[in-house]
This record gives structure tokens, C-alpha cells and sequence, in this order.
């Protein structure tokens, strides 16, 4: 019995960390759950991702049989090493030492050169699958209405497509390969323990059951840390995008100590989270190699009295060859699972990234084209609105049974204050957001009939806020425009008399634009607005506050470039400035989401109501402005 004390010490030891172990897991599991737990399953996560793996199923064919060569190296070295030490133990002779070493040598160099091609062919497949799930998310996200994308934050969208889709390109390049590799050592290594030495493979076989229950607690805390880790992630992100924007407010209100403390405050919020990831990783890789070396203690127990004593193992002889290779089969048993663990964390790593992006892919459009929508080739551009009603939110209507009709070729303006519902109605007519009571017609057609690319295509907008690109200036008019020349881009300048300062820049239409158009003045920005919006050639053209920051100089310029643009088509102004608008055909007041008002300048202004009330506060403001 007591020479059997030091296996019973080990045992012992191992019960006590099992049972620790097993403690832990119960108190996660009767914690209180998170939203973490009510997601997707890792199965689930594998078969979706399977669908952008199967193209390249023959490459993944290719990597397998090439791994298959690379793993005799693991299951043949043991036994030559053994084999070698026989041959010194016994009857040496040096060629026959040469020749084993030999063959040693060999096995490794084909092992070498399969993993180099393993590499190469996982990285540029892995490289194509991520292009392709990328493609996939950037072209989901175009697809968003209005109101899902003002929903959700920009740098969160930013984390989905550039951070998330980078730790799936990791599990096809590394991850699953390695996993599958691991798994095909450790049954191989089994397989060849088992017919060197059953006896010693039982006792190695004692240490899996403790293994397997390590991994299966692990891989509960794992899941639960990495999407902490995820979430701490995005939330830095989002709070970055959104902050470095809005710089200059904050420069401007002084109020730079208050948002260093938020951001301190997530980012020790972000640094926790990675500390419990790396606590959990820590105590697992410990833990397996304390089973190993628990199990090559217990292999050099036996060895050695086998070995000195002249006795049997469980009625096998133990010599000092299988010694070794069951030493060296032993640590091939153990590395794998060893290496699972950081494998296992990347996988963690990247189902909780896949998770966050197909959360994304899963968000339904909520305005998408009708099974039998129709491709709208020329539009006249009368437009109908029959009794609509509309809200963002249920139950708080921003519009409320507005009819109207705009005849092809006129100018009609929407005026009225702030939250009346001016900006939404523009923003209906495109199918921005869709209504929820009524009808909207474009030349005698539901909108909801037509194709949204298509209808959005006789549409140029130009709205108050522009938004410009990073590029040039030739880039950010023609919006991908193909085969238009440099002429007809000037030409559109010339038609808005943008032309005047791009051609006092140096490099003309090649001028640099910077993030968000930052290097161009308010006016500047516009005015390229027009050009661009000119260029595209709409039927409808939406101008939403289009002027509201353009200083009177250059208000002048374009005064005769509106007039032209009403030749173009159909055209809808939003304006508080009362004087853009004297001229239009048409003038609509808006009030709480419902018409007030309708008719043209001389007309509104022979009512004597709430359009002549504001025409006479703005004459008497300028007349006060020009004294």
C-alpha cells in the first residue's frame, strides 16, 4: 500500500482542484443571468459561418489531407526517439543509429513543409471568406432605413465591419484548423500509446475525466468574459466615434475634464473585463499542465520500479524505451489540450465577434421593396399626398392627414415651424421612412410600388447639414458617377457658380477635401452640394434648408442658379428664410403636422393669417438688420 502513497498524493491533489472547480460552476451557474446567456448557441454561430466557408470546401479538403502528413511527425517521432534509445541501450551500431536519425530528420522536414502550405493556403482563403462576410454586412447595413441607423451608434457599426470580422478571419486562418488538428494528435497519440503499452495508456487515461471537466467549466466562464471583453470593446469604440466628432463642442464649453472622465470611466470598465478573461485563461492552462506533469510524474513512478525492480505493470513489462516514448507521447497528449486553451479562448473571441455581426445581419429592413415593385424609368414628377399620417414613434404623429398635390414642374415650399413636419414629408416622398396611414403617389404610382433604388434615383437632394467625403473634389461630386468628363463636372459648377473658388484653388477640381469637407467654408460646402446634386440630373429636386448657411454674398450667387433649377424639374424647397421662397408656385404652411395654409406668395399674404404674420416679423427683422 505504500508504495502506491505517491500516486494517492497525486490523486488527492487533483480531487481537490476537480471539486473546486466543480464549485465555481455552480455558483456561475445560480448567478443571476445576463443577457449574454439568452444569445445565440455556438452551433448555431458554426452554421452560419459555414455558409461563407463552402465555396472553398476544396481548399479546406486540400488543408486537411496536408495536416493529415504533418501529424505523422507527433505520432512516428515518439517511437523512434524510444527506438533509438533501445538501439543505445543494447547493441549499438552506428549506421543503423545514421539511419534512424535519418528518417527522423525526414519526417520532420515533410512536417515543416505541409504546415508552411497549411498556412498559406488557410491565410488566403481566410482572407477571401472575410472579404466576403465584410461585403456582406457593408451592403446589410446600406440596406437599414432611416430610423433603424439613427438607432444605433455609428462606432458601433464601425467595431461590426472593421474589429469583429478580423476575429473571424482568425477562426477560419487558425482557429478551427488548429482545434481539428489538436483533436486528430490526441486520438492519434491514444491510438499509438494503446499499442505500445495498454497499461500505461489506462493510467494516462485516469487524468481525461478531471481534463474533460476542466474544459467544460472553462469554456462557460470563457463565453461569458470574451463578450464582456466585446461589449467593453464596442462601447469604447462608439464612445470615441461620437466624441472625437464633437471635438470642438467640447473644446468650446471647456467641458474636456467631464468627457475624460467618462472616458477613464470606460475604459477601467474595459479593463476589468479583459482582467477577468485573463483570470480565467490563467487558472486553465495552468490547471491542464499541472495534469500533465501530475501524469508524467505518475509514468516515471512506474517506470522506475518497473525498471529497477524487474516487475510488471498491470502484466506488462516496463522498459526503459517505452519509458521514453510514453514520456514524449505524454507531453503530445497534453500540448494539444494545452494549446486547445488558448484555441479555445480565439474561439470564444471570435463566436462572441460573429454573434455581435450576424445580431446586425439579423436586423430586418423596415423599408424594403414589394414582391411586385415596379423599375421607374422616367419620372414627370407630380407628386400626391392623400390623407397621410405619419409618426416616428407609436402614437405621437408628426403628421396628421396631410393632403396636397404637386404638378409637374412647379415649385412648391413647405414653411412652418420647427417640428411641423416640413424635413418629414421630404423625407417621405423618398421612402426614407414609410407611413403608417395614407397614400403617397409619384405620377399616378404608390410609391410603395416602386423600386427604392429606383425612385431615389430621380431624386437629388440637398440638404442644410452636407456631408462631404474624404477624396477630391472631382470624387465628391461624382459620387461614382461613370463616364463623365471633367467638362461636364465644371459645367455643373459653373451652373451653381461653384466654379468661382474652385478655380482660385490650386489643384482645381483634384483639391483635397478632408473629413467631412472641415478645410471648405458652410457656403463652400453647399455650393459643391449643388454641383454634385446637378450633375445626377434629377427629376425631383429637394432642397431641405439648403440655404440656411450660406451668408448673403454668396446667397446672391445661387439666387439665379435656383431659378434655372426649376427648369430641370420638379421643385421641393424647405426654407425659413421667407424671401428664397416668394417665387414658388406654391407655398404650403405647416402646423403641427397638419396643413394650414396653401397657396402662393400674393395670395397667402391677401389672407392676412399665420404666413403674413411671419413674412411681416422677417421684413421688419431685415429692415432693423439693414438700418
Amino acid at each position: 500500500m505504500d508504495e502506491f502513497l505517491p500516486v494517492m498524493i497525486i490523486g488527492a491533489v487533483i480531487g481537490v482542484f476537480s471539486l473546486l472547480f466543480i464549485v465555481a460552476y455552480i455558483l456561475l451557474q445560480r448567478s443571476k443571468p445576463t443577457d449574454f446567456d439568452r444569445h445565440m448557441k455556438d452551433g448555431e454561430i458554426i452554421g452560419r459561418l459555414m455558409v461563407y466557408a463552402k465555396p472553398y470546401w476544396k481548399q479546406f479538403v486540400l488543408v486537411f489531407f496536408v495536416m493529415l502528413f504533418s501529424i505523422v511527425y507527433d505520432l512516428v517521432s515518439p517511437l523512434l526517439v524510444g527506438h533509438i534509445e533501445k538501439t543505445v541501450a543494447g547493441e549499438f551500431a552506428l549506421s543503423y543509429l545514421y539511419s534512424i536519425v535519418a528518417v527522423y530528420v525526414g519526417i520532420l522536414l515533410v512536417s515543416v513543409i505541409c504546415t508552411y502550405l497549411q498556412s498559406m493556403i488557410l491565410q488566403k482563403t481566410g482572407q477571401k471568406i472575410l472579404s466576403a462576410l465584410r461585403q456582406d454586412l457593408f451592403v446589410h447595413i446600406e440596406k437599414l432605413s432611416h430610423a433603424q441607423l439613427n438607432n444605433i451608434p455609428v462606432g458601433k457599426l464601425v467595431t461590426r465591419v472593421a474589429n469583429d470580422t478580423n476575429a473571424i478571419s482568425y477562426l477560419f486562418t487558425n482557429v478551427l484548423v488548429t482545434l481539428l488538428k489538436n483533436t486528430l494528435v490526441i486520438f492519434g497519440v491514444l491510438g499509438a500509446m494503446l499499442l505500445l503499452n495498454y497499461a500505461l495508456t489506462l493510467m494516462v487515461l485516469c487524468f481525461v475525466p478531471v481534463l474533460v471537466l476542466c474544459t467544460a467549466i472553462f469554456r462557460k466562464f470563457s463565453r461569458t468574459v470574451h463578450r464582456n471583453v466585446s461589449n467593453a470593446t464596442t462601447d469604447i469604440n462608439t464612445f470615441l466615434s461620437e466624441n472625437l466628432s464633437g471635438m470642438k463642442i467640447t473644446q468650446i464649453f471647456n467641458r474636456e475634464e467631464q468627457k475624460h472622465s467618462e472616458f477613464l470611466e470606460r475604459s477601467q470598465r474595459h479593463l476589468r473585463a479583459r482582467y477577468g478573461r485573463m483570470f480565467v485563461f490563467s487558472v486553465f492552462r495552468p490547471t491542464v499542465y499541472l495534469l500533465n506533469i501530475s501524469c508524467v510524474l505518475c509514468l516515471l513512478y512506474v517506470g522506475a520500479r518497473g525498471y529497477i525492480k524487474d516487475t510488471t505493470f498491470l502484466g506488462q513489462t516496463v522498459d526503459s524505451a517505452i519509458v521514453v516514448s510514453f514520456y514524449m507521447y505524454i507531453s503530445r497528449f497534453f500540448n494539444p489540450i494545452q494549446a486547445l486553451a488558448e484555441q479555445f479562448d480565439a474561439l470564444q473571441k471570435s463566436f462572441a465577434s460573429a454573434e455581435k455581426i450576424f445580431t446586425v445581419m439579423d436586423m430586418v429592413p423596415e423599408v424594403v421593396d414589394e414582391e411586385d415593385a415596379i423599375e421607374l424609368e422616367t419620372m414627370e414628377g407630380r407628386i400626391e399626398f392623400k390623407d397621410v399620417w405619419f409618426s416616428y414613434k407609436p402614437g405621437e404623429w408628426v403628421l396628421k392627414g396631410v393632403s396636397f398635390v404637386v404638378e409637374p414642374n412647379q415649385t412648391v415650399a413647405f414653411v412652418g415651424a420647427t417640428g411641423s413636419g416640413k424635413t418629414t414629408i421630404l423625407s417621405l416622398i423618398c421612402r426614407n421612412y414609410d407611413i403608417q396611414k395614407g397614400q403617397i403617389l409619384i405620377d399616378g404610382i404608390d410609391i410603395r410600388k416602386i423600386k427604392i433604388s429606383s425612385l431615389r434615383r430621380h431624386f437629388g437632394q440637398m440638404l442644410q447639414d452636407v456631408f462631404l467625403f474624404s477624396g477630391t473634389i472631382r470624387s465628391n461630386i461624382l459620387l461614382g458617377l461613370a463616364d463623365v468628363t471633367d467638362e461636364q463636372v465644371m459645367e455643373s459648377c459653373r451652373y451653381v457658380n461653384a466654379d468661382s473658388f474652385i478655380n482660385r484653388m490650386e489643384k482645381g477640381l483634384d483639391e483635397e477635401v478632408r473629413e467631412r469637407g472641415n478645410n471648405f467654408s458652410s457656403g463652400q460646402r453647399q455650393l459643391l452640394s449643388f454641383a454634385r446634386t446637378i450633375l445626377h440630373a434629377p427629376s425631383v429636386m429637394i432642397l431641405d434648408e439648403a440655404t440656411a448657411n450660406i451668408d448673403t454674398e454668396t446667397e446672391v450667387l445661387i439666387q439665379d442658379s435656383l431659378e434655372k433649377m426649376k427648369n430641370i424639374g420638379t421643385m421641393l424647397i424647405v426654407a425659413h428664410r421667407l424671401s428664397t421662397i416668394q417665387h414658388a408656385d406654391n407655398i404650403i404652411l405647416l402646423s403641427e403636422g397638419q396643413i394650414l395654409e396653401q397657396g402662393n406668395h400674393q395670395q397667402l399674404l391677401q389672407l392676412h393669417g399665420r404666413y403674413y404674420q411671419l413674412y411681416t416679423l422677417q421684413f421688419q427683422k431685415n429692415q432693423l438688420q439693414n438700418n
